[in-house]
């Protein structure tokens, strides 16, 4: 990777809007060089996506998250990958990371309803043979995420000078 793609990358994390012109004039390039830089990361899937944050609870939307701490046994020859394929196929599992700690896998869900997650839990993860145990967190409430803070106090913050 260039230094011109690491800088590229660090503006379209903090705002993937960010224009082409834009970025060109911060990063002292042509929006050509920007252009054939991004189309190349996304042709050799270092770019993935391009996703907004939301504020989900501004919304009419109801849904359930998670965070499932999942303890497996390792698979002979293929470690915990195999395993990792088999539980990102389900809709429900938005993030799966392997971890290091008490836990091996940690799998962030998301469902309808309390019922829906309940039932993902019970009847398809912790049905796998190598998963030992689970721990399940529910999201009560989301402070911040991915560098945005949620509800943040828009109130003047200076400091009150006095003679």
């Amino acid at each position: 990777m260039t230094d011109l793609q690491i800088q590229i990358l660090d503006i379209l994390r903090k705002d993937c809007r960010t224009s082409l012109e834009n970025m060109a004039t911060m990063l002292n390039t042509s929006i050509e060089d920007v252009a054939t830089n991004i189309q190349s990361m996304e042709e050799d899937k270092i770019i993935l996506r391009y996703l907004p944050i939301i504020n989900w609870d501004k919304t009419d939307k109801s849904y359930v998250e998670a965070m499932i701490e999942v303890k497996v046994t390792p698979q002979k020859e293929r470690g915990f990958d195999a395993l990792a394929r088999r539980i990102y196929q389900f809709d429900e599992v938005k993030s799966l990371f392997l971890m290091s700690g008490q836990y091996d896998l940690l799998v962030l869900v998301e469902a309808h309803d309390l019922k829906s997650l309940a039932l993902f839990v019970s009847e398809k993860l912790s049905t796998f043979e190598s998963v030992i145990s689970t721990s399940t967190s529910f999201v009560l409430k989301r402070y911040k995420s991915d560098g945005v803070i949620f509800d943040e106090n828009d109130s003047d913050r200076r400091l009150v000078v006095s003679p």
